[in-house]
């Protein structure tokens, strides 16, 4: 954990059909592979304005954010986003994607994907406050460029951290959801027990009244 991060709670995510679950990744950095990524995760795309962003960076775990477009007379802006820089995040996050992909199934990954993390983590990150009632605030005012740093900071201190061989794919044959197991067994297989392990529970349990669909059972 980064000295920016606050505890993990996860992200509510939404299935297909509009259901939500809870999705806790383990890391800030693979919290961020769920807004889009590389290849065929581009559908899923929802950076598509700095404000977009900003509503993720409010939704992570370092807090919540204000928009740099604030109205008038209201606080002054806490998150100020260039086009270039949200480019730049996206870029950083399929590069991410890449290679948390890579060391889920023990491969090395790309050399152009680590440049792409070392070029985001030399700039300055951001910086972590604290409340007078001695609790983490959000560490603003920002930039793009520092919320990339964190965020590329953060993936070089999992892919080189004790947890680097506990990077995961989700074991459902259609989720490709990417954790970190830091459950002290280390056996988690899902993305979330109440969407994919609560699916194979269902398949597993039909399997077992049916001897049909056992081929159809992960």
């Amino acid at each position: 954990m980064t000295a920016v991060e606050a505890p993990a709670s996860g992200l509510v995510l939404h299935t297909p059909g509009g259901a939500e679950y809870l999705f806790d990744p383990g890391a800030l950095c693979l919290e961020l592979l769920t807004t889009g990524g590389p290849g065929p995760y581009a559908r899923y795309e929802i950076l598509h304005r700095p404000a977009d962003l900003v509503t993720w960076l409010g939704l992570s775990r370092l807090g919540p954010a204000r928009p740099a477009t604030a109205p008038a007379g209201s606080a002054p802006p806490a998150v100020d986003i260039s086009p270039e820089q949200l480019s730049g995040i996206r870029a950083l996050r399929d590069a991410l994607w890449r290679l948390a992909a890579a060391r889920a199934h023990d491969a090395a990954g790309a050399p152009t994907d680590y440049a792409v993390l070392n070029r985001a983590a030399a700039h300055p990150p951001l910086v972590p406050q604290i409340t007078p009632a001695g609790d983490a605030a959000p560490p603003l005012p920002a930039d793009g460029d520092q919320l990339a740093s964190t965020v590329a900071r953060d993936a070089i201190a999992l892919l080189t951290g004790p947890h680097a061989d506990r990077i995961r794919e989700c074991g459902a044959d259609d989720c490709y959801l990417i954790f970190v197991d830091t459950s002290r067994p280390g056996r988690r297989r899902w993305c979330s027990m109440e969407r994919c392990g609560n699916r194979h529970k269902v398949r597993a349990l039909r399997a077992r009244r049916d001897p049909a669909d056992r081929q159809t059972a992960p």
